[in-house]
């Protein structure tokens, strides 16, 4: 990838993420907290946040499903189609053997990029009626820690060597 690329791609990711946590803070603040202010979470999220406020949340849920659209679902789909693309790609591999090594190769990936998008869309795209914490602890462990996880893991499994050391720790020898 050509500078000209990377430093776009980058820039619009920082100024994304800034815009998108300035809104979400600016609209936090108009909220009215009583009660316990203490968040039972792994970390300060914006549904957990909303959970805990005694006032109208309904902007800031619009806000957040809003968000979660443009950040989530749009870089999600643009990885199912370039899946598309890829997939018939290899479908027009004439070995069987490189057909497979290759497809495994995408499976691992499309399964961790599934995971992700998936535990973070349902994270944030939850209706408040139904919101439980410990569901959102589970969600968001799930992409926070596990994703991450098994990416070098997937990856390491495609490597012989430590596929053969794999074997042989399971098996005892």
């Amino acid at each position: 990838m050509s500078k000209w690329v990377r430093v776009p791609l980058a820039t619009a990711s920082w100024v994304w993420g800034m815009i998108d946590s300035a809104v979400h803070t600016a609209l936090a603040t108009d909220l009215a907290f009583c009660g316990d202010v203490k968040i039972h979470h792994i970390f300060c999220d914006v549904p957990p946040l909303l959970k805990i406020a005694c006032s109208d949340t309904y902007i800031n849920e619009v806000a957040l499903h809003t968000a979660s659209a443009i950040a989530g679902l749009c870089p999600f789909v643009i990885v199912i189609i370039s899946y598309v693309y890829i997939l018939s790609t290899i479908l027009k591999i004439r070995s069987k053997t490189g057909r497979r090594k290759t497809f495994s190769t995408c499976a691992a990936h499309l399964i961790t990029v599934i995971l992700y998008f998936g535990m973070i869309n349902l994270n944030y795209n939850r209706p408040s009626a139904g919101y439980s914490l410990e569901v959102d602890t589970l969600v968001s462990t799930l992409y926070c820690v596990v994703t991450p996880m098994l990416n070098p893991l997937i990856y390491s499994l495609q490597n012989k060597e430590v596929k053969g050391a794999l074997q042989k720790l399971l098996n005892g020898s």
